[in-house]
């Protein structure tokens, strides 16, 4: 069975530049011979995580919505691309939400001391990031990076990669620089061709 990968993209432009570097990864991984699924999070239908404490003693969430079927994919998935601006130097909203109703692995895994994926499972796993940021400043990515490592280790699906861009309120354009599309490409090819192994 080939590989799968999702592929999360948190900015609701679907063909603005986080998008289309998005799909230069996905396209990289594909070629590997990778399965991908691309996920517009912002098109979702959910609510945020309520702290309701039910994954606490349960392996579901009491709230039933577009997140649910994602429990199990993810359960499922080799490898994950999160694809995402900076917004006010962090994650943006629709896609923060997402991954904080991931309190369930972390009940798992932290509370419960029994993670859904195994040590060796979680040694295969990968996760690429790629972020566009406006400023032209040095900690442009810092709090985008500190909420996905964070991410996947809840969700043992280990911070593997990155593409980085910033100053983009001046470059505005991501096809106006074609190093990065292709090491977006890249990225998605040598995730792709890991996870074939």
């Amino acid at each position: 069975m080939k590989p799968k990968i999702i592929a999360l993209l948190g900015s609701p432009r679907t063909g603005g530049n986080t998008a289309t570097l998005l799909d230069q990864a996905i396209r990289g991984a594909e070629d590997a011979g990778c399965i991908t699924e691309k996920v517009i999070v912002p098109q979702l239908n959910f609510r945020p995580c309520m702290e309701i404490f039910h994954c606490m003693e349960n392996d579901t969430c009491a709230m039933k919505d577009d997140i649910t079927p994602f429990y199990e994919k993810f359960k499922e998935m080799d490898g994950l691309i999160i694809a995402t601006p900076v917004m006010t130097m962090g994650v943006p909203g629709a896609l923060k939400s997402f991954m904080d109703r991931f309190q369930v692995f972390y009940m798992a895994k932290y509370w419960r001391h029994n993670s859904f994926i195994s040590d060796d499972r979680a040694k295969m796993r990968k996760t690429l990031l790629i972020s566009i940021g406006g400023m032209d400043i040095p900690d442009d990515f810092e709090g985008v990076r500190l909420t996905v490592h964070a991410f996947c280790e809840i969700i043992d699906c280990p911070y593997w990669g990155e593409v980085l861009q910033n100053n983009m309120d001046e470059i505005n354009d991501i096809t106006t620089r074609p190093e990065v599309m292709a090491e977006a490409y890249s990225k998605g090819l040598e995730l792709g061709k890991h996870l074939m192994g």
